[in-house]
C-alpha cells in the first residue's frame, strides 16, 4: 500500500480485509465469510460383496505387482478379465485395508465401458474426482481440468480405481500427477496400449471348482449343497466357474429352497438355456454383461465372433478364422487380437484359441440372432471346406502313393498357407483336428453336403492307418457310408465299404468286417472295377486269417494278386503278399515267409510307398531272425541271419518313428522282443515289449493289454 495514498496498489501483498474510505464516520463493522467444515478424506471403494472368496492367489499376486514398482511413478495396475469374472470385487477387496496407505483417499469411478448409454466421458470423471478433493470451480476444457487434477495430486498419496473402462484413451486425462499414488484399472478388455504408460495388466481367470463350490454354498446353503454334492459339482461346472453366473445360480436356488439341485442341473444342462437361466429379478444376466462386449467389437471382429460361435469345434487358429470369414491372414490376426484384447476368448496354446464355456454359448447365440440364414450356411461350409482342403494336404503328403478320389469345393481356400510342412507335423494336425474333422463330417452330412462329407473321411485316410484310433475309424466311416450313399456315388461307397472294413477288422470286429467286405466285392464286380475287386479280396483274406480260417485266407489273398496283377495295380498285389507271407511265417514256413516279404519290399521300395515298404522290412527282418537256429548262434550262418534280422527291424523301427506311425512303430518293437525272447535273450525281450506296450497305450488298450500278457509270460 502506497504511504502517500489511499489506493491499494504496487507491491502490495494483502492477508486479510483492507478499507479504503476518505472519511469514515460512525462505526466499522467486519463480516469474515463463514468459515466451512473441512471435507471428509474420501472412501469412495465399493461395499465388498457378501460371498467374496477364492482368490488369494489373486490378491497376493496384486500385492507383488504393487512392490514392484520402481519410484518413479505411482504404480498403474490393469486388472483385466471376461464380464462377471469378479474384477471389481477383487480390486475393492484389495485396496479395503490400504487406508494407511493411502491417507488422502480412496476415489472411485465408473466409467461405463459397455453401457447401453455409452461410455463416461474424463471429463465428467475428472470433475466427480476434484469435487472430492475440495477442489472448485472446476475448469470447463478437458485439457485444464487434467492438468488441475495432476497438480492436485501431485503430493497426494491415493488409492484410485477406474473401473469399467473402455479403452486407454479414457484413462489417460485421468492419471493422477505425483508417485505417491496408486491407480488401478478395470476392463473387459486388455488395455495393452496403457502399456507405454508404465501399466501393468494382471489377468483375472475364473474360480477353480473347489472355490466355485464354496462360492454355491454360501449362497444356496451349505447342507443343502452338502445333501446333493454331485448336483453341485454339476451346477459349479455347467457355470464353468464364472463368479457372477455361481452367484446367479446360487441366487436362483435360494429363490426355490424346495428346489433339488438337480431340477437346476437338467435347466442349464441345455446349451441354447443356459443363458436365459443365469439370470434373477433385479440383477444382471451373464448374458447382458456379454452383450456389452459384443456391442463396442468392430464389424470384423464382431463377425468373426458369432461366425466361431456357429462352429461345432472348441478350439480355432488364425487359418479357421481367414477361412470361415473369407479374409487374409493379416486380416484375420487383427480380428483374434480384437477377440483377446476384449478378453472373448483366451489362447491355449500356440495358435490355438478358445471360448469359455458360457462366452462360446454366447457366440453361438448372436450367430443364430446376427447371421442370415445364408451367413450361418456359409459360415459352416466355409469351415468343412478348410478342413476338406488341409486334411487332403495332410494326406497326400502322408500317403502319396494312395489313390485319391475327387475334391469339390464351394469355398476353396487356395490362398491360405498349410499348418505343417512335413510328414511329422501333417500326422500331428490330424491327431489334434481328429474330432474337429468328425464334427466337420456330420455337420455337413446334416447340411445337406454328402460329397463334402465322405471326402473329409477320405481325407482322414492317414490318421487311421498310422494312429488307429479304432472308434473314431469307424464311426467316420459309418458315416461317411451313409453320406457317399446320399450322393449315389459307387466308387466313393466302395472305397468307405473298404477303408472301413479295414478299420472293423482292426478292431477285431470281424463279421462286421467281413459284411462290408462283401458288400464292397458285389458293388466291385457290378461296376467291373477290377481294382477295386481286389481290395475287398485281400481284405477278405485279412478278415478270414484273423478268425483262424488260414485256407480261405490263403484262397482269398491269392484271388486278390491275381485281379490286381490283371490291372497292373503291382503295389496291391505286394501288399496281399506281405499277409501270406504272415500266415507262412505262423506255420513255420520260413523260406516262404522270406520270398513273400522280400517280393513285396522291393515293389514297394519301386513305387515310393515307404510306409507299406517299411512294414514289408520290418517282416522280413522277423523272419530272418527266426530264420536263424537259435541252439547254433555260433555258428556263422545263423549269427549273420539274426544279425542281419536285426538290422532290419531297426530300419523299419527309424522310418516309422520318423514319419509318427505309432501303431507301426508298436509294431516294430513287438518283433523286436518276440526275436530277442526266440534266442533266449529275457531281459532284451523285456525291455521292447515295455515299449511296445506303451507307445500301443495311449491309441490301442487292447493290444496294450496283450503286450502286458507277454510280459507276464516271461516272469521274472
Amino acid at each position: 500500500m502506497r504511504r502517500d495514498g489511499n489506493m491499494v496498489g504496487g507491491e502490495a501483498q494483502l492477508n486479510g480485509p483492507v478499507i479504503q474510505a476518505g472519511e469514515v464516520t460512525g462505526g466499522i463493522h467486519l463480516h469474515g465469510a463463514e468459515r466451512q467444515p473441512p471435507l471428509p478424506v474420501p472412501r469412495q471403494l465399493p461395499p465388498l460383496t457378501a460371498h467374496f472368496m477364492g482368490r488369494d492367489d489373486d490378491l497376493a499376486a496384486l500385492d507383488a505387482l504393487r512392490s514392484r514398482h520402481d519410484g518413479h511413478a505411482a504404480p498403474l495396475i490393469v486388472v483385466s478379465g471376461p464380464a462377471g469374472v469378479g474384477k471389481t470385487a477383487l480390486v475393492t477387496r484389495w485396496l479395503r485395508d490400504t487406508n494407511e496407505a493411502y491417507p488422502d483417499g480412496h476415489l472411485y469411478a465408473d466409467l461405463r465401458g459397455h453401457s447401453p448409454e455409452g461410455p463416461a466421458e474424463p471429463g465428467e470423471i475428472l470433475g466427480q474426482f476434484l469435487r472430492a478433493l475440495g477442489v472448485g470451480p472446476v475448469p470447463a476444457g478437458l485439457a485444464e481440468q487434467a492438468a488441475l487434477w495432476r497438480s492436485v495430486t501431485a503430493n497426494l498419496r491415493i488409492g484410485l480405481v477406474i473401473d469399467n473402462v473402455l479403452s486407454a484413451a479414457q484413462v489417460r486425462p485421468i492419471l493422477p500427477g505425483g508417485r505417491g499414488g496408486l491407480t488401478v484399472v478395470t476392463s473387459r478388455n486388455r488395455l495393452t496400449g496403457l502399456g507405454v504408460d508404465g501399466a501393468v495388466v494382471y489377468h483375472l481367470g475364473v474360480l477353480d471348482p473347489a472355490a466355485a463350490e464354496e462360492l454355491l454354498s454360501r449362497g444356496a446353503g451349505r447342507e443343502r449343497v452338502q445333501k446333493e454334492a454331485a448336483a453341485a459339482r454339476e451346477v459349479v461346472l455347467l457355470c464353468a466357474g464364472l463368479p457372477l453366473a455361481v452367484c446367479l445360480a446360487a441366487a436362483r436356488l435360494a429363490a426355490r429352497p424346495k428346489q433339488p439341485l438337480r431340477a437346476l442341473v437338467d435347466a442349464l444342462a441345455e446349451d441354447r438355456d443356459r443363458l436365459e437361466e443365469l439370470t434373477v429379478e433385479g440383477e444382471k444376466a451373464v448374458r447382458s454383461g456379454l452383450d456389452g462386449s459384443y456391442a463396442v467389437l468392430s464389424e470384423g471382429a464382431a463377425r468373426l465372433y458369432r461366425r466361431w460361435g456357429l462352429l461345432p469345434v472348441r478350439v480355432f487358429e488364425v487359418r479357421s478364422a481367414a477361412a470361415v470369414c473369407g479374409v487374409p491372414m493379416r486380416v484375420a490376426e487383427r480380428l483374434i487380437d480384437a477377440l483377446l484384447e476384449a478378453n472373448l476368448i483366451e489362447e491355449s496354446g500356440p495358435d490355438a484359441y478358445r471360448f469359455h464355456d458360457l462366452v462360446r454359448l454366447h457366440a453361438r447365440e448372436r450367430g443364430f440372432l446376427d447371421e442370415t440364414d445364408g451367413g450361418r450356411s456359409e459360415t459352416l461350409r466355409r469351415a468343412c471346406d478348410w478342413y476338406l482342403a488341409t486334411a487332403t494336404e495332410a494326406q497326400r503328403l502322408l500317403t502319396p502313393i494312395q489313390l485319391t478320389l475327387r475334391r469339390d469345393f464351394a469355398f476353396c481356400p487356395d490362398g491360405l498357407p498349410l499348418p505343417f510342412d512335413d510328414e511329422i507335423g501333417a500326422l500331428e494336425w490330424l491327431a489334434a483336428h481328429r474330432l474337429d474333422l468328425l464334427e466337420a463330417v456330420r455337420t455337413a452330412t446334416g447340411q445337406g453336403w454328402y460329397d463334402t462329407g465322405w471326402q473329409i473321411v477320405d481325407a482322414m485316410w492317414p490318421l487311421f492307418l498310422r494312429l488307429r484310433h479304432y472308434g473314431l475309424w469307424i464311426e467316420a466311416h459309418e458315416l461317411g457310408l451313409a453320406a457317399a450313399e446320399r450322393a449315389g456315388d459307387r466308387a466313393a461307397e466302395r472305397q468307405m465299404l473298404n477303408s472301413g472294413a479295414i478299420g472293423f477288422t482292426s478292431a477285431h470286429r470281424i463279421d462286421d468286417a467281413i459284411d462290408w467286405y462283401h458288400r464292397s466285392l458285389i458293388a466291385a464286380r457290378e461296376a467291373g472295377d477290377v481294382r477295386d475287386e481286389g481290395q475287398a479280396l485281400h481284405g477278405l483274406g485279412t478278415c478270414h486269417r484273423e478268425a483262424g480260417r488260414t485256407g480261405q485266407a490263403v484262397s482269398y489273398l491269392a484271388q486278390a494278386i491275381t485281379a490286381w496283377e490283371s490291372c497292373g495295380y503291382q503295389r496291391g498285389a505286394a501288399l496281399s503278399r506281405i499277409i501270406v507271407g504272415e500266415i507262412a511265417l505262423e506255420g513255420d514256413d520260413i523260406d516262404r515267409a522270406v520270398g513273400c516279404f522280400s517280393r513285396a519290399h522291393t515293389v514297394l521300395t519301386e513305387v515310393r510307398d515307404p510306409y507299406d515298404a517299411a512294414r514289408a522290412l520290418a517282416f522280413l527282418g522277423y523272419a530272418h531272425t527266426r530264420a536263424a537256429n537259435p541252439g547254433k548262434r555260433a555258428a556263422a550262418a545263423g549269427a549273420d541271419a539274426y544279425e542281419r534280422g536285426i538290422g532290419e527291424l531297426r530300419e523299419a523301427l527309424a522310418v516309422f518313428e520318423a514319419s509318427g506311425a505309432t501303431h507301426w512303430r508298436a509294431r516294430a518293437l513287438e518283433l523286436l522282443g518276440r526275436s530277442a525272447q526266440h534266442h533266449g535273450d529275457t531281459d532284451t525281450a523285456r525291455e521292447f515289449y515295455e515299449r511296445s506296450r506303451a507307445a500301443h497305450l495311449p491309441h490301442s488298450p487292447d493290444e496294450a493289454e496283450r503286450l502286458a500278457g507277454r510280459l507276464g509270460e516271461l516272469g521274472g
